[in-house]
This record gives C-alpha cells, structure tokens and sequence, in this order.
C-alpha cells in the first residue's frame, strides 16, 4: 500500500510571487494539492527608478556603513548597478564601508561582490542588527540600507533618531498582482473553506490579500475563514505582521524558511483532521479526502460536507431534512437543493469511502456513522 503524504487530502494556497514554484514543488511532494495566486508582483530591478535614484544618491558623498539584509537584493541591487554602467564605481565605494550582513545568504552575497563583511548577527535577526549598530553608535555616520521589497521603518527611524543619516535603497519593490482574477478565486476558494490552509512568506502578500478582499467586498469573509476554518501559515514574524495586526493568527517555523515552513504546515495541517472509528475502519477526515484504513479516498465538496455532518454527531441519526439544510450551505446561491440530494451525497459518499458499510441508513429517519472517536 503506497503511503499517504502529510499533506495528502489537503489544499494549500500560495501566495508568493518569487519561489512559488519551489515552495509547490514541496508541498507537492508531500501530497498537498496547491493554489496559486500571486498576491503580489515584482517590479523589475533594472526598470526601478527609485532604486537607481537612490544608487546615485549614495554615490555622491562618503558612505560609513553598508546594511545588505538579503542575498537576492544585494546580488539584484550590483547587477541592476553594472547594467547601469555604475557597478564598478558602487563596489568601490561600498569597498570603501563598513559591511554588516544580516545573515549567510547576505553575507554570501557580500562576498560574491568582492567585498568582505565586517559583522553578521548569529540570530540573522534585523533586531540584533540594530542593536549592534546602536551599541557601537551611529551619530554623524552616513549608513545605506539595503531593503527587500518592504520598508523598515524601525529599523531606519531607530538609526535616525541615534543622529545617523540614513540612505534607503528599496530592491525589489513589490505592487499588487498583474492579473488579480487568481487572488479573487483564491479569495473566495477560503471564503468557501474549500483550502485548508494558505502560505506567505512576504509581508506585502499578505496585506495585498487582505487589501484585494477588502476592495472586493469580501474582507470580513475573509478574515472569518483565516480567524478560524482555514489554517494560515508565515515564513516569519515579519511576515505574519499584517496578518496579526488583522487578528489573524499565525503558524511559523522557527527559522524562516521555506522548507521550514512546509514542514511546520506538514505537522499542523494532520493534527486537524479529525479521527474516527468506525466499522472496525480507521477514517480520517482531511481537508478535501478521506483517510480510510490507510488509503487515501478523494471526496467531492457535497459527499463530503455530508460525512463532516454525520461524523460531527457520531453515533446519532442525522435527518434527511438537517442534511438537506449542510447541502444547502454549501452549494450555489443560485443552485436548489432537492431532497433527492442527499440519496445522491450519500450514494456518492458510499463509492468514494470504498466501504459502504461506514454510512448507515436509517429507515424514515436518515442517516448515521455508528462510530466512536478515537
């Protein structure tokens, strides 16, 4: 018997833009059936005015110290450089500075460049950045900050306010989705609880998922699903910010990874499902599938809307009239709902479950799984 993955019988949404593909890959692998919406796009580092604004700008006085907070963005930000005829004048006065690296990608990336770090933090925390920054003060330096996408304001405002001139220089600025028609199927597949959990892994994505929800009319939805049914899952704390501040809460890795953060979804995703006995059957009850005896039993939205309404009264009949009413609530607006519908479920549910046996009838009354919870 092929073993199920953790993920298998699970739909997960992600969000990202840049390593969507990877971070599929591996939920993938691990059975999940995965949405993709980008949340956001990037704009092109050679077309980004701002950035080589702000590349300039450096260039026209000293420089005290260098902050590269990620690898990408300080490899992007020398390639956008050379592109613009500046590369070798921007190394030589970055050469010319103090470089602290936040972590080894950053670091790795200093060092590609020809250049050499001073100081990474051990925690690769921007916090411990800053602390060891203030801590060997920064009164009268001049300090260019490599961003990624979002803006520090912490970060930059606590160097400021300790007297240092701060140059920001914004790599890999993000803007809403191209083509926002995948968001809003995404937005309204969790309204729906029709995914069991989504991924972030920037913090721009995520606000630009509440923002686009709330453009469209689906905001409180939205919020209620991801508050509650729909297990949502960050890289890191940063991250997870947007998503906090709307009282959402978060699941993350301890390090912010994105093998790290599947794994994290691999272990809290199966601790939801919900298990039964039943029929001298081991069921568990995934997302979108069934678990029964080990085999994975895919089961469409109806059958399956039917077994969570049985199972969530085991051991007691479930009348015809209050299944009709689960069918109802899970169907088109624009869709009736007879009550030839629930012989149709049920029927369903029989073949997809391959033991008929677990969903009883109960003659003029209706149905029932005679089971224990385990």
């Amino acid at each position: 018997m092929t073993e199920v993955g953790p993920l298998a019988g699970f739909t997960v949404g992600v969000t990202a833009a840049r390593r969507a593909d990877e971070l599929g890959a591996l939920l993938s692998r691990r059975g999940a059936v995965v949405q993709h919406a980008p949340a956001i796009q990037i704009v092109p580092v050679p077309d980004d005015t701002q950035l080589r604004h702000a590349t300039q700008r450096l260039l026209d006085e000293r420089l005290d110290q260098v902050v590269a907070t990620t690898g990408i963005g300080f490899r992007g930000w020398v390639e956008a450089a050379e592109g613009w005829g500046l590369g070798t004048e921007l190394l030589r006065h970055l050469g010319s500075a103090t470089v602290l690296a936040r972590g080894p990608k950053a670091r790795g990336a200093v060092r590609a460049a020809g250049l050499v770090e001073a100081w990474a933090p051990a925690s690769e925390s921007n916090a411990e950045l800053l602390q060891y920054l203030l801590d060997n003060g920064v009164a009268g330096q001049r300090i260019a900050v490599q961003l990624h996408g979002e803006p520090l304001p912490d970060f930059v405002n606590s160097l400021r306010s300790a007297g240092a001139e701060v140059v920001e220089v914004p790599v890999y600025r993000w803007t809403g989705p191209a083509d926002p028609a995948p968001l809003d199927r995404l937005v309204d597949a969790v309204v729906a609880r029709q995914v069991d959990a989504v991924t972030f892994t920037s913090a721009p994505a995520a606000a630009s998922t509440l923002a686009r929800a709330e453009r469209t009319g689906r905001g409180r939805a939205l919020r209620s699903a991801l508050a509650g049914d729909v297990l949502v899952a960050c890289v890191g704390p940063i991250c997870a910010g947007p998503l906090t501040a709307a009282g959402i809460p978060c699941v993350q890795p301890e390090r912010a990874r994105i093998g790290s953060l599947v794994r994290e979804l691999s272990v809290e995703l199966p601790a939801r499902a919900q298990r039964l006995r039943v029929a001298a059957s081991d069921v568990e009850l995934r997302g979108q599938a069934v678990v029964v005896d080990g085999q994975l039993r895919p089961v469409a939205p109806a059958p399956m809307a039917v077994l969570r309404a049985l199972a969530d009264r085991p051991g007691h009949v479930v009348s015809r009239q209050d299944l009709i009413a689960v069918l109802r609530r899970n169907s088109s607006p624009s869709r009736g709902v007879e009550e030839h519908a629930v012989e149709t479920a049920v029927g369903r549910l029989r073949t997809a479950l391959g033991v008929p046996r677990l969903v009883q009838t109960v003659v003029k009354r209706g149905y029932r799984l005679a089971l224990e919870q385990v």
